[in-house]
């Protein structure tokens, strides 16, 4: 009797530590489930050359749509990517942040170097004609809306929406984060997609 309990009870212990491998990660950003490819697509980046996303593999990705002179989101969320790029530490070297112009117009590559790399060298700008970027848009659902400015300096604005997309380093859109998204929480979810490549990696 007291061998059968025994026995039981290393059973018990072997489902309890089971049911804690499989438990599932809490992650902040909004996940997609089931995982997609992300669509691809190949931009200019402000360097003049090609920019390919597929060709990422490898790295996370975030991807953030907006233009230089954006005067509240953009800036808001770089400077929020800036400080996940730092708390990454060492791991920052398997990301990469791109931003893609809503504003082809006026966001040359110059203006887009200046602006990205002011808050990190490593950013990239991207751009391409609106035609090119249209699809583009259409396939990440990204809304935005030239609105004129009469009287203003700038003459237009770009109403648009702030969510950063998750590329994974298999090249699957995995999650999107809100503007605003605390950093500790957009960390949190690249540090997993990160530890989840180096588990792939070591089956």
């Amino acid at each position: 009797m007291m061998t059968r309990i025994f026995s039981l009870l290393i059973l018990f212990a072997i489902l309890v530590v089971l049911g804690g491998c499989t438990t599932q990660p809490q992650f902040k950003g909004t996940i997609l489930d089931p995982a997609l490819p992300a669509p691809d697509f190949t931009l200019t980046d402000h360097n003049g050359q090609p920019f390919t996303l597929s060709e990422q593999r490898g790295k996370v990705v975030l991807l953030f749509f907006g233009f230089a002179s954006c005067p509240d989101i953009c800036p808001a969320e770089l400077a929020n990517l800036a400080a996940v790029y730092r708390e990454l530490g060492t791991a920052a070297n398997e990301l990469q942040v791109a931003l893609i112009t809503l504003d082809p117009e006026r966001d040359t590559p110059e203006r887009l170097a200046l602006y990205v790399q002011a808050f990190n060298p490593t950013f990239t700008g991207l751009y391409a004609d609106s035609a090119i970027l249209a699809p583009i848009l259409k396939e990440y659902g990204v809304f935005a809306e030239r609105r004129d400015l009469p009287g203003s300096a700038l003459g237009y604005t770009i109403d648009h929406s702030g969510f950063v997309y998750l590329i994974d380093t298999s090249g699957r859109w995995r999650a999107i984060f809100a503007h605003g998204t605390p950093v500790t929480d957009i960390v949190s979810d690249v540090r997993f997609f990160l530890r989840e490549r180096g588990g792939s990696d070591g089956g």
